[in-house]
């Protein structure tokens, strides 16, 4: 039984998915896509796939969270059905990151974003932006959810006015990135293509977010799927939709290597004054980005915490039962990590732990049995783990292949994680026997 003090609906839950989802991701990867791929098709099956990918492990952590009922997610999933060691390293890949590293990401996303007005904002922004966002969800749930929905608003409103404005505007140069010849036949065969999905996984990471804090929400047997499945169709189609009006309005070379895409292409779309604005409203919707990884991040930190020895001083939580140490260790954790490397390898390191600890998850989904499952009693349901499971492999070994350096960074923390268990048991033990 929960102790929060009151629960949230749907609708907040589902604007936790979007917010988590829609952020860094879709408005900095296509700079990096497009050096490989050119070709439009190939872009929009690259976010089609992602999208299916997305839904299809948001099926199977509807059935998994409904069935769990209570906070942690991938912690619950893995300790429950496998061993306490993958349960106590997926926390610890998320407080590391998972939730901190997307933090990050958010940050140096809005700074660059934010460089149009001058090199004046430096990294000091987007740091203040971490710490107030920490302070305002230690409240209360209540006030959490007000906060959360108020710029998870500001982000949809933006993202749905961007479209409409794109889609509209007509472009005659000749210069536009669009092409919808043939040569995706090709480009889908190219190692690129399984490296720009690692991209593209890491732009829907999120999809899974509720399911993180299903004992905060009311009625999470019915609320849960639901929120999960609304967020992660509306995110797909505003993802296909984006990555059009990029392509649309800006000639591949301005976009080759670049992360504020979306601001380059608002430049061509209607000016530099246009795309300042558009600049300033990215940076205000990485906001929600920012809340929505707080949130939940530290809703699994304290899970974690609650069961094992090095980490119970982030169980405390204040009298509403907002887990305060754990929000504010995260945003310790993202500041920290800004400082630690380029955007690119933060980027891909963090995509490949979190390729690989969503894989393990997602196969638990396996284990349930007919009768534990609620949306899903057919068979059929193993297709849902099983497309996503063979995917994730083949953009790991991709990964492994063309980035060596960040996999071995991603496979260097998950160690890290095991060695922390054994002196957390040992500790415990130690504990126990005095």
């Amino acid at each position: 039984m929960s102790s929060l003090k009151d629960k949230i609906g749907w609708k907040t839950a589902t604007a936790i998915v979007v917010a988590n989802m829609v952020g860094t991701g879709v408005f900095t990867t296509l700079g990096f896509q497009v050096v490989d791929l050119q070709n439009t098709i190939t872009i929009f099956l690259l976010w089609l796939i992602g999208g299916i990918l997305a839904l299809f492990g948001a099926f199977c952590y509807a059935e998994l969270g409904a069935f769990y009922k209570g906070n942690g997610g991938d912690y619950i999933y893995l300790t429950k059905t496998y061993h306490p060691v993958l349960g106590y390293l997926s926390s610890w890949v998320s407080l590391i990151i998972g939730f901190s590293s997307p933090v990050s990401l958010a940050a140096l996303a809005m700074s660059k974003y934010l460089s149009v007005f001058g090199a004046g904002f430096g990294i000091g922004l987007p740091i203040v932006i971490i710490l107030l966002v920490a302070l305002a969800l230690s409240f209360s749930l209540s006030i959490s959810g007000k906060f959360h929905n108020f710029f998870t608003i500001i982000k949809i409103g933006f993202i749905v006015a961007l479209i409409v404005v794109g889609v509209i505007i007509s472009n005659d140069s000749p210069a536009t990135a669009l092409d919808f010849s043939s040569d995706w036949q090709k480009e889908i065969s190219y190692p690129a293509f399984a490296i720009s999905l690692i991209f593209v996984t890491y732009a829907y990471t999120g999809w899974n977010s509720a399911s993180y804090i299903a004992g905060e929400i009311e009625q999470p047997e019915r609320n849960l799927p639901r929120s999960l499945v609304v967020g992660t169709i509306f995110v797909t189609v505003c993802y296909i939709f984006i990555n059009l009006i990029m392509l649309k309005h800006a000639p591949i070379q301005a976009l080759k290597g670049q992360e504020d895409v979306m601001g380059i292409a608002a430049n061509y779309m209607l000016g530099t004054t246009f795309g300042k604005i558009v600049n300033v409203f990215i940076a205000l919707q990485l906001v929600a980005t920012v809340s929505g990884y707080l949130w939940v991040g530290s809703r699994i930190t304290q899970a974690t915490a609650t069961e094992n020895k090095l980490w119970s001083p982030l169980a405390i939580t204040n009298k509403k039962g907002i887990p305060v140490r754990a929000i504010f260790m995260h945003a310790t954790i993202a500041i920290l990590i800004i400082f630690t490397g380029s955007f690119k390898q933060i980027f891909l390191y963090t995509s490949f732990v979190l390729q690989l600890l969503s894989t393990l998850a997602i196969s638990t989904a396996f284990f349930l049995k007919k009768s534990d499952r609620k949306l899903f009693k057919s068979n059929w349901f193993h297709i849902f783990p099983t497309v996503f499971m063979l995917f994730s492999l083949y953009i790991l070994y991709f990964t492994l292949v063309n980035s060596p350096y960040e996999s071995l960074v991603g496979f260097a923390i998950v160690l890290v994680g095991f060695f922390l268990y054994y002196i957390d048991k040992k500790t415990m033990q130690y504990t126990d026997m005095q």
